[in-house]
């Protein structure tokens, strides 16, 4: 997906390694503060275990770190907790499948780099744990002269970041490729290819059981708080100086990182930071192809991105289970973790259009936000456009597919922040915990690529 901005640099920064330069990191004068706790319940710390760094978060960033964290630090104590009851139950569950090769991005960015390596990551992760995955490719399409010449640039981009196989293929070729799609000039990116992410975020979490690590599921995090002194003849408080509230009770620990997606404002709030980024929560509705028009599609067929607008635009999805997905269209989700319209949080929606950032954003966008909604609504128009790409493909061919929700991180004035966000704080509990508060796509692919980075920050920020 494109961007209409990146968050500003701040004031502060923390002591990082040279590759960090590009993070966001945001000042820690906001709003520290001693200990905040949102819905605290009595505690009995002295009779639960304690961890030398709790990770807050079981998507694939979350289960990632963990995994990296313990890999270096076999003799620490480490525990992940998410509030499901299911590990990737949430965006990590709900994407396109996609293993994305790092075409998009700015060359030299951290986002080419970590998108780059983690491709290579990906596939040999799978490999050596017997994930199935397949390379089917993708198609970059150009349909005019003008995408034709955005399409040029696209690929000089390609060609800078190191993206391997990269080329530039005209109609027939396409027509080799994809014998239904239409298109004057196309990139061709042979290593781009698809997988099951929540799957992959499930090994992370066994990888990361059988080396040591606990995982405990349905406990959500409502607050974070320094420990009660110690009891005489006792120094677990000074061991153990962070509290970690959950609904399953408290977790005792040196130090916590949150990775919470759609959550990851909140719970840096939890710690007395501040609520910007803003996470606004965007749907993305697909279409599924009927299993007897999967003939349509052989690979990955994707768009010219419009530098006018801040998504990427509808695409031809193949899945690993064999299925096509087209889609998806992006809209304002009424709940953070609502896949439908029907899914409603009154708090979630007041949170969202009392935002400045949101509504600077829909001003920004007005047009292109209702055209979005009314395809969304509206099979044929949805089908109108992906039939530009692939014209024998009919309404009578799609159905209504699933959705995911996007945690997309704005800022107050209403851009899409592009970059990494990390926040933590000088004093108080909030010195303590490390928020990875924006993890842009392509997170999934990027996964073990930003585990390293995140456990290098952690590493850096905290004395593990």
């Amino acid at each position: 997906m494109s961007s209409v901005g990146v968050l500003r640099c701040v004031s502060r920064s923390i002591r990082v390694k040279q590759s960090f330069k590009c993070l966001r990191l945001l000042p820690a004068s906001l709003t520290d503060t001693q200990g905040c706790i949102h819905g605290e319940r009595p505690l009995s710390t002295s009779s639960t275990p304690g961890y030398d760094v709790c990770i807050v978060g079981g998507g694939i960033i979350g289960m990632a770190t963990a995994r990296e964290l313990i890999l270096r630090h076999p003799n620490l104590k480490f525990i992940v907790v998410e509030k499901e009851n299911v590990l990737a139950a949430h965006q990590s569950g709900h994407n396109s499948g996609v293993i994305h090769a790092g075409i998009y991005y700015q060359p030299g960015s951290l986002k080419a780099k970590l998108c780059v390596e983690g491709l290579k990551l990906a596939y040999q992760y799978c490999d050596e744990n017997n994930i199935p995955y397949k390379k089917c490719g993708k198609l970059i399409v150009a349909l005019n002269p003008e995408q034709a010449a955005r399409l040029d640039g696209l690929y000089q981009r390609g060609l800078e970041n190191n993206v391997p196989g990269l080329k530039l293929i005209g109609p027939d070729e396409i027509r080799e490729r994809e014998p239904y799609c239409m298109g004057l000039k196309a990139i061709d990116s042979p290593n781009t290819g698809i997988v099951d992410w929540g799957e992959v975020t499930r090994s992370y979490g066994k990888n990361f059981k059988d080396m040591g690590g606990e995982i405990t599921l349905g406990a959500e995090v409502n607050g974070f708080r320094m420990a009660k002194e110690s009891p005489v003849d006792s120094d677990e408080g000074l061991k153990y100086p962070v509290t970690v509230t959950t609904t399953k009770g408290p977790i005792r620990c040196k130090y916590a990182v949150t990775c919470g997606g759609l959550q990851s404002d909140r719970l840096a709030e939890m710690s007395g930071r501040s609520p910007v980024p803003r996470i606004v929560p965007f749907r993305g509705e697909y279409l599924l192809l009927k299993p007897e028009k999967n003939y349509l599609v052989n690979g990955n067929i994707y768009p010219v991105p419009d530098p006018r607008f801040p998504f990427l635009g509808v695409h031809f999805t193949p899945r690993i289970d064999g299925s096509v997905w087209l889609g998806p269209n992006a809209v304002l989700a009424f709940k953070r973790e609502g896949y439908t319209y029907t899914d409603i949080s009154p708090s979630d929606l007041f949170d969202a259009l009392t935002f400045s950032g949101l509504r600077k954003l829909v001003f920004k966008h007005f047009s292109y936000g209702v055209g979005e909604m009314y395809r969304g609504l509206n099979i044929a128009a949805q089908v109108n456009i992906l039939r530009k790409f692939v014209p024998d493909l009919k309404l009578s061919d799609v159905t209504r597919g699933p959705a995911g929700v996007r945690a997309q991180a704005l800022d107050t004035d209403g851009n899409l922040v592009d970059d990494f966000v990390f926040d933590v704080g000088k004093t108080g509990i909030s010195s303590r915990v490390l928020h990875v508060r924006n993890a842009p796509s392509p997170a999934a692919t990027s996964s073990l690529a930003i585990a390293k980075m995140v456990a290098d920050n952690i590493e850096n920020t905290f004395e593990l």
